[in-house]
Protein backbone atom coordinates (compact mmCIF):
# COMPACT_ATOMS: atom_id res chain seq x y z
CA UNK A 1 0.00 0.00 0.00
CA UNK A 2 1.57 3.31 -1.10
CA UNK A 3 1.48 6.57 0.90
CA UNK A 4 -1.43 8.05 -1.05
CA UNK A 5 -3.59 4.95 -0.51
CA UNK A 6 -2.82 4.94 3.21
CA UNK A 7 -3.93 8.56 3.49
CA UNK A 8 -7.21 7.85 1.73
CA UNK A 9 -7.95 4.91 4.04
CA UNK A 10 -7.04 6.95 7.13
CA UNK A 11 -9.37 9.85 6.30
CA UNK A 12 -12.16 7.46 5.31
CA UNK A 13 -11.94 5.74 8.70
CA UNK A 14 -11.83 9.10 10.45
CA UNK A 15 -15.01 10.19 8.67
CA UNK A 16 -16.86 7.00 9.59
CA UNK A 17 -15.81 7.31 13.24
CA UNK A 18 -17.22 10.83 13.42
CA UNK A 19 -20.62 10.11 11.89
CA UNK A 20 -22.48 9.32 15.13
CA UNK A 21 -22.18 12.85 16.55
CA UNK A 22 -21.31 14.84 13.46
CA UNK A 23 -17.52 14.82 14.07
CA UNK A 24 -18.13 16.89 17.19
CA UNK A 25 -16.33 14.59 19.60
CA UNK A 26 -17.66 12.90 22.70
CA UNK A 27 -20.78 14.22 24.49
CA UNK A 28 -20.27 15.53 28.02
CA UNK A 29 -21.10 13.28 30.96
CA UNK A 30 -23.62 11.92 31.71
CA UNK A 31 -24.86 12.10 28.10
CA UNK A 32 -21.82 10.15 26.90
CA UNK A 33 -23.25 7.04 28.60
CA UNK A 34 -26.79 7.15 27.18
CA UNK A 35 -26.19 5.56 23.76
CA UNK A 36 -28.18 2.44 24.72
CA UNK A 37 -30.04 3.73 27.81
CA UNK A 38 -33.86 3.89 27.81
CA UNK A 39 -35.05 7.43 26.98
CA UNK A 40 -38.57 8.78 27.53
CA UNK A 41 -40.03 11.99 26.14
CA UNK A 42 -42.88 13.95 27.75
CA UNK A 43 -45.15 16.65 26.39
CA UNK A 44 -45.87 19.06 29.25
CA UNK A 45 -48.36 21.79 30.10
CA UNK A 46 -46.03 24.73 30.55
CA UNK A 47 -48.32 26.80 32.78
CA UNK A 48 -51.11 25.91 35.18
CA UNK A 49 -53.25 28.83 36.38
CA UNK A 50 -54.07 28.78 40.08
CA UNK A 51 -57.52 27.41 40.97
CA UNK A 52 -60.24 30.05 40.94
CA UNK A 53 -61.75 30.70 44.35
CA UNK A 54 -65.14 32.38 44.56
CA UNK A 55 -64.93 35.69 46.45
CA UNK A 56 -66.18 35.54 50.00
CA UNK A 57 -67.44 38.47 52.03
CA UNK A 58 -65.36 39.39 55.09
CA UNK A 59 -66.16 37.22 58.07
CA UNK A 60 -67.90 34.53 56.03
CA UNK A 61 -66.93 30.87 55.58
CA UNK A 62 -65.97 30.06 51.96
CA UNK A 63 -68.46 27.78 50.19
CA UNK A 64 -71.28 28.13 52.76
CA UNK A 65 -74.69 29.42 51.61
CA UNK A 66 -75.56 32.87 53.04
CA UNK A 67 -78.55 31.51 54.96
CA UNK A 68 -76.36 29.02 56.84
CA UNK A 69 -73.71 31.71 57.28
CA UNK A 70 -76.19 33.81 59.30
CA UNK A 71 -77.28 30.80 61.31
CA UNK A 72 -73.71 29.84 62.17
CA UNK A 73 -72.75 33.42 63.04
CA UNK A 74 -75.78 33.73 65.27
CA UNK A 75 -74.70 30.89 67.54
CA UNK A 76 -72.17 28.38 66.25
CA UNK A 77 -71.54 27.09 69.77
CA UNK A 78 -75.19 26.03 70.07
CA UNK A 79 -75.26 23.93 66.88
CA UNK A 80 -75.76 20.24 67.77
CA UNK A 81 -72.71 18.00 67.06
CA UNK A 82 -72.78 16.32 63.65
CA UNK A 83 -75.21 18.76 62.07
CA UNK A 84 -72.52 20.42 59.96
CA UNK A 85 -69.62 18.57 58.25
CA UNK A 86 -66.41 18.45 60.32
CA UNK A 87 -64.00 21.26 59.52
CA UNK A 88 -66.59 23.54 57.93
CA UNK A 89 -66.39 26.03 60.79
CA UNK A 90 -62.79 27.20 61.41
CA UNK A 91 -61.45 25.81 64.68
CA UNK A 92 -64.36 23.39 65.16
CA UNK A 93 -64.00 19.67 64.36
CA UNK A 94 -61.56 17.97 62.00
CA UNK A 95 -60.36 19.90 58.94
CA UNK A 96 -61.72 18.80 55.62
CA UNK A 97 -59.29 16.58 53.69
CA UNK A 98 -57.89 18.25 50.57
CA UNK A 99 -58.81 16.62 47.27
CA UNK A 100 -56.29 14.07 45.99
CA UNK A 101 -54.47 15.14 42.81
CA UNK A 102 -53.66 12.08 40.71
CA UNK A 103 -52.50 14.07 37.69
CA UNK A 104 -49.33 12.58 36.14
CA UNK A 105 -46.51 15.09 36.50
CA UNK A 106 -42.92 15.51 35.41
CA UNK A 107 -41.17 17.62 38.04
CA UNK A 108 -44.39 19.46 38.91
CA UNK A 109 -45.43 20.00 35.29
CA UNK A 110 -48.63 18.30 34.14
CA UNK A 111 -47.95 15.54 31.60
CA UNK A 112 -50.11 15.76 28.47
CA UNK A 113 -50.83 12.39 26.90
CA UNK A 114 -48.65 9.33 27.38
CA UNK A 115 -44.84 9.36 27.70
CA UNK A 116 -43.05 8.29 24.53
CA UNK A 117 -40.27 5.69 24.57
CA UNK A 118 -37.58 6.99 22.21
CA UNK A 119 -36.52 3.90 20.27
CA UNK A 120 -35.42 5.29 16.90
CA UNK A 121 -31.60 5.47 16.84
CA UNK A 122 -31.49 8.72 14.86
CA UNK A 123 -33.79 10.44 17.36
CA UNK A 124 -31.75 9.10 20.29
CA UNK A 125 -28.48 10.29 18.76
CA UNK A 126 -29.96 13.71 18.02
CA UNK A 127 -31.15 14.14 21.63
CA UNK A 128 -27.75 13.12 22.99
CA UNK A 129 -26.04 15.40 20.47
CA UNK A 130 -28.24 18.34 21.51
CA UNK A 131 -27.86 18.01 25.27
CA UNK A 132 -24.32 16.64 25.28
CA UNK A 133 -22.42 19.59 23.77
CA UNK A 134 -21.86 23.01 25.32
CA UNK A 135 -21.89 24.79 21.93
CA UNK A 136 -25.67 24.25 21.81
CA UNK A 137 -26.25 26.52 24.82
CA UNK A 138 -25.84 30.19 25.52
CA UNK A 139 -26.51 32.68 28.31
CA UNK A 140 -30.26 32.56 29.09
CA UNK A 141 -32.22 35.67 28.18
CA UNK A 142 -34.98 35.01 30.74
CA UNK A 143 -35.21 33.53 34.23
CA UNK A 144 -38.48 31.63 33.73
CA UNK A 145 -39.00 27.89 33.34
CA UNK A 146 -42.29 27.03 31.66
CA UNK A 147 -41.40 23.60 30.32
CA UNK A 148 -43.19 22.30 27.23
CA UNK A 149 -41.13 19.11 26.99
CA UNK A 150 -39.28 16.74 29.28
CA UNK A 151 -36.69 14.06 28.55
CA UNK A 152 -35.72 11.30 30.95
CA UNK A 153 -32.49 9.32 30.49
CA UNK A 154 -32.44 6.12 32.57
CA UNK A 155 -29.38 5.36 34.71
CA UNK A 156 -28.43 2.15 36.53
CA UNK A 157 -28.58 2.37 40.31
CA UNK A 158 -29.53 6.07 40.47
CA UNK A 159 -32.39 8.39 39.52
CA UNK A 160 -32.81 9.17 35.82
CA UNK A 161 -31.12 12.24 34.39
CA UNK A 162 -34.11 14.43 33.51
CA UNK A 163 -34.04 17.50 31.28
CA UNK A 164 -36.87 20.03 31.07
CA UNK A 165 -37.05 22.14 27.92
CA UNK A 166 -38.83 25.48 27.75
CA UNK A 167 -39.03 26.90 24.23
CA UNK A 168 -41.09 29.81 25.57
CA UNK A 169 -38.22 30.75 27.90
CA UNK A 170 -35.46 29.49 25.53
CA UNK A 171 -33.70 27.43 28.16
CA UNK A 172 -33.32 24.01 29.75
CA UNK A 173 -33.09 22.72 33.30
CA UNK A 174 -31.49 19.50 34.51
CA UNK A 175 -32.93 17.44 37.35
CA UNK A 176 -31.28 14.65 39.40
CA UNK A 177 -27.82 15.44 37.96
CA UNK A 178 -25.35 18.30 37.61
CA UNK A 179 -25.84 20.13 34.32
CA UNK A 180 -22.48 19.71 32.54
CA UNK A 181 -22.39 22.98 30.61
CA UNK A 182 -21.73 26.57 31.64
CA UNK A 183 -24.97 27.88 30.10
CA UNK A 184 -28.60 26.71 29.99
CA UNK A 185 -30.00 29.10 27.38
CA UNK A 186 -30.99 27.64 24.01
CA UNK A 187 -29.27 28.98 20.93
CA UNK A 188 -31.56 29.67 17.97
CA UNK A 189 -30.20 26.60 16.20
CA UNK A 190 -30.77 24.37 19.25
CA UNK A 191 -34.36 25.58 19.65
CA UNK A 192 -34.95 24.84 15.96
CA UNK A 193 -33.48 21.34 16.31
CA UNK A 194 -35.73 20.55 19.26
CA UNK A 195 -38.79 21.95 17.47
CA UNK A 196 -37.98 19.76 14.47
CA UNK A 197 -37.95 16.64 16.67
CA UNK A 198 -41.37 17.29 18.20
CA UNK A 199 -43.63 16.11 15.33
CA UNK A 200 -41.69 12.87 15.01
CA UNK A 201 -41.63 12.22 18.76
CA UNK A 202 -45.25 13.02 19.50
CA UNK A 203 -46.93 12.49 16.15
CA UNK A 204 -47.69 16.06 15.21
Amino acid sequence: MNEQTRNVVFFACLSVAGLSFGCAGTPAAPFDSFKTAPIQAFRLQNYEPPPQVAPTAPGQIPGLPPEIQKWVQAGASMIPPGLLPPGLIPGVGAPAAPPVDNTPRFHNFRVLGMPVNVIDNKLREELISIFGFSKNFDTPQASCMYAEYGFSFARIGQPPADVMVSLSCDQVQGQNFIWPHKNVGLTADTAARISKLVPTLFGG
